[in-house]
């Protein structure tokens, strides 16, 4: 089955490169100019992944993300951002804003399919795993679901990955680089700058049931999950 992919992208010879590369690729790429097409294609049918310039009239990309990982909807679409933005804090501020992946321009095609397929194995890699319980957290991998107790916890794509690992490995240390490997894949390249975002967005989604602290900072070592905050 074809993948879906949303192009949000208000310069036209840039969407059509990208449309052209992600047709050969034996993908379906769909068009928006602007946040609220954008958002109104989404209403339409979901994709499975979403290609989000950073620069966009009206609303920001970056925004636009914010958004978007707020709405039930889109909550769990992955998201890579396309910048022309290279700085480590812009990258650091488009993971924040629920960003999965970035690719900075100017950009091969190859580069980008790439990147899309790798972000399309993350994000659909759990679903067959069964239920999984630490302490008050529960997660049920067919359904791509979080609860705390009976409460159904709204969490993203990247976070839902970090989460399914930690509470499968419960109580042991992770550095940087193994949950990177672990999480990510060796074989993609993500600084380890990227993992200490998504924990503090992992911990972000807990806070409001009061289970953040179960995510833990080992001084000099990494982090784990337990039950025992």
């Amino acid at each position: 089955m074809q993948k879906r992919i949303l192009i949000v992208e208000d310069e036209a010879s840039i969407r059509d490169m990208v449309a052209f590369a992600l047709r050969k690729a034996g993908m379906d790429p769909i068009h928006a100019a602007d946040a609220r097409a954008a958002q109104l294609a989404i209403a339409d049918k979901v994709p499975d992944l979403i290609l989000l310039d950073w620069m966009l009239p009206g609303l920001s990309g970056l925004d636009l993300a914010r958004r978007l990982r707020k709405e039930q909807i889109s909550r769990e679409v992955p998201i890579i951002m396309l910048t022309a933005r290279g700085e480590e804090m812009d990258r650091v501020n488009g993971l924040e804003a629920g960003v999965d992946d970035y690719v900075v321009k100017p950009f091969s095609s190859r580069e980008l399919v790439a990147r899309i397929r790798a972000v399309l194995r993350r994000s659909q890699g759990e679903d067959g795993e069964g239920m999984v319980e630490v302490g008050k957290l529960r997660l049920d991998g067919p359904a791509h679901r979080v609860h705390a107790d009976t409460q159904p916890v709204p969490i993203g794509p990247t976070e839902y990955r970090l989460l399914h690992f930690f509470m499968t490995h419960p109580d042991r240390v992770y550095s940087r680089t193994q949950l990177l490997d672990h999480v990510w894949g060796s074989s993609v390249y993500v600084e380890e700058r990227t993992v200490d975002v998504h924990i503090r967005r992992l911990r972000k989604t807990l806070e409001p049931f009061g289970l953040d602290a179960m995510v833990q900072t080992v001084r000099s070592a990494g982090y784990r999950l337990s039950a025992d905050a």
